[in-house]
């Protein structure tokens, strides 16, 4: 049913299984099929595609496929006689609603609990085999590692067994345009960001002749080009070999717009002249090049093995990111201008959510689905291009769960009685949103106000940190968590990741490279309720006497008043919101009467009233005992969340 709690049983005879779950028979037998004429005792399948993209396209579902479970993380095993998927806990429920009893559901992600399996049912001497292109570098190792002197041979196969036996049923390739992103969008010509790339090339010690770039918004930032092969996520398939002298870039060449052709080759013969070849054509094209004396440049995190062993060891320079992804990591002002631009238009879009919500929900017209479809639909306005992920849309216990979306069939009403978390975002020609505001129409519990004002502590106290450069993501992020560990609360998800400028609304890199992170603390309470707030920040520079650093939050949509118990802020946190709230008013306050949207003004002027900085000590007392209670109640009903 629509709760969520009609999974599979596979104790009985015959087992029973939800509407929800997909008929995997066929499709195992037939993979096994192919793994006998291969001698493969079993076969590795991940969720991920050739270029590690945490968004895939349904061409690149194979795990999808193959065992019904739709899930964004997870690995299959097969063997002739067992098959099994690992999956971590935000989808454990889901996986049972979905697989089949085909499959065994394995609880943990880790390589050492595939390892044990794979030993327990592999007998001495068999081969395990894997797609080389689909593994990273340093999860192929993992693997390795894993399998080293147990008699077993870890054994590539570049004949994909998923897609061989998927057939012509298999979604066809990506064929649609790609094109130049408008120069008005873009911080600079890609012929300016391709020099200074071989700048960095040159001064490197171990000189490289090239760089290897195997991520998609590598290449789409590179050459300032968009497509839309993969959803929410405006890139497209291609691969890049920059050499000091020329340029390679392997993509579906009859997919490229006349005028995105024409900018890649206005510079042709010559070194600013890119070099059109299909897109198969690059693992040929690199095993030319490693011939003569080289070294190539990659980012180990999302290049494959399959082409990472076609470089011979001493021709490699390995390192976490390639200095394209460092490159495009650190906006320039023209970027974070474009980028403060989007957000503005975005804080209207939500604005006009939260006031359309206040109305329509009292009255018992919404439901989460129906909300995140408006909310979406209210994202279409000037230089928008869809949403940047699923929209979250949460409601009471569903908040609990950190990456619920709804579905149509499937969505619990909304209620002025219960929290809601909407976790949004939009793709914007001039920059990527993401932003999570939770709401409370009626009279939140104390325990529900006070887990909320402390998820704002952190977001506040991160954001007003002033921090030397290069300072590691997990010290950052520890002032998010301070104020819930102060009480004995957590949460366990990570708190920031990077973002782009209409590019992946998740960028690789962490917080002390990036000069743009968005802080995302929240706090779950199992079966009730969930809190995130998470807002997308600059990293600017400080005015400090030495080069510190600290955060503008461009983000601009007020927090729940109805929430906030002010008697927990401190001074400083309360005249930080005051400032903040100032600049809502006067960024967004001026779009909104530009666009006569006269009553979101008014809500906007309400919502960011300044909040007193005197509070009577009266409210404190009470306030301390709920503090006090708290770590109690906590761990009577979740001893597991102290984790």
């Amino acid at each position: 049913g629509p709760s969520g709690t009609d999974i599979r049983d596979c104790s009985t005879d015959p087992p029973y299984l939800p509407p929800t779950a997909t008929d995997t028979t066929a499709r195992v037998a037939a993979l096994r099929d192919a793994m006998r004429a291969l001698g493969v005792q079993a076969y590795v399948v991940p969720a991920t595609d050739a270029h590690m993209s945490e968004y895939i396209s349904s061409r690149d579902a194979r795990l999808g496929w193959l065992t019904g479970f739709t899930g964004s993380a997870g690995t299959g095993v097969v063997t002739q006689d067992k098959a099994a998927l690992w999956t971590d806990s935000r989808y454990w429920t889901q996986a049972e609603r979905q697989l089949d009893c085909n499959w065994e559901l394995q609880r943990t992600t880790s390589i050492e609990s595939i390892r044990m399996w794979i030993l327990e049912v592999v007998p001495v001497g068999g081969n395990i085999s894997l797609d080389p292109f689909l593994f990273s570098i340093d999860t192929w190792n993992s693997y390795r590692q894993a399998l080293q002197g147990s008699g077993r041979i870890l054994f590539p196969i570049e004949t994909n067994l998923v897609d061989q036996v998927w057939g012509d049923q298999r979604p066809a390739a990506a064929s649609s345009e790609i094109y130049s992103l408008p120069e008005e969008f873009t911080g600079s010509s890609w012929q300016e960001k391709v020099t200074r790339i071989r700048q960095e090339m040159e001064q490197h010690v171990r000189h490289p002749t090239a760089v290897l770039l195997s991520g998609l918004e590598e290449t789409a930032w590179l050459f300032n080009l968009r497509g839309n092969d993969i959803p929410y996520n405006p890139v497209f398939y291609s691969y890049t070999l920059l050499t000091n002298t020329s340029i390679s870039l392997f993509v579906g060449e009859r997919r490229l717009a006349a005028a995105a052709r024409s900018s890649l080759r206005a510079g042709c013969p010559g070194p600013l002249c890119v070099e059109l070849q299909e897109y198969e054509q690059a693992p040929d094209h690199l095993r030319q090049y490693v011939q003569g004396n080289v070294t190539v440049w990659l980012g180990t995190e999302y290049t494959t093995y399959g082409l990472y062993s076609l470089i011979p060891q001493e021709k490699l320079l390995a390192d976490r990111y390639s200095p394209v992804m460092l490159a495009k990591a650190v906006k320039n002002t023209r970027e974070q201008d474009l980028l403060r631009a989007a957000h503005v238009r975005d804080a209207v879009a939500v604005i006009q959510y939260l006031l359309w919500l206040e109305k329509t929900v009292p009255r018992g017209e919404v439901n989460e689905f129906s909300g995140a479809q408006r909310m979406d639909a209210l994202r279409q306005s000037e230089h928008s291009c869809g949403p940047s992920f699923q929209s979250i849309s949460a409601s009471g216990l569903n908040a609990a769960l950190a990456h619920y979306s709804p579905s149509n069939g499937s969505s619990r009403q909304l209620s002025v009685d219960e929290m809601y978390l909407a976790d949004t975002g939009g793709q914007y020609l001039d920059g990527t949103t993401d932003i999570t505001r939770t709401v409370h129409w009626g009279m939140p519990t104390p325990l529900q106000k006070e887990a909320y004002t402390r998820v704002l502590m952190g977001n506040i106290d991160l954001s007003r940190l002033v921090f030397p450069p290069n300072t590691a993501g997990r010290v950052i992020e520890s002032f998010a968590r301070r104020p819930l560990w102060e009480v004995g609360l957590n949460y366990g998800h990570g708190t920031g990741h990077g973002i782009g400028n209409f590019l992946s609304v998740h960028e690789w890199l962490s917080s002390h490279q990036a000069p743009f992170w968005p802080p995302e603390p929240g706090y779950y309470q199992d079966g009730e309720f969930g809190i995130r707030i998470e807002d997308v920040a600059l990293v600017v520079e400080a005015q400090t006497e030495k080069p510190f650093l600290t955060f503008e939050v461009v983000s601009l949509v007020p927090y729940d008043r109805n929430l906030i118990d002010i008697s927990l802020l401190s001074p400083e946190q309360i005249r930080y919101l005051n400032t903040y709230y100032e600049s809502i008013r006067a960024r967004v306050g001026q779009e909104l009467q530009r666009q006569q949207l006269q009553e979101e003004y008014d809500w906007l002027h309400r919502s960011t009233e300044p909040f007193p900085l005197g509070r009577a000590t009266a409210t404190t007392a009470t306030s301390s005992m709920g503090v006090l209670a708290l770590p109690m109640l906590l761990s009577a009903l979740l001893p597991g969340l102290q984790s």
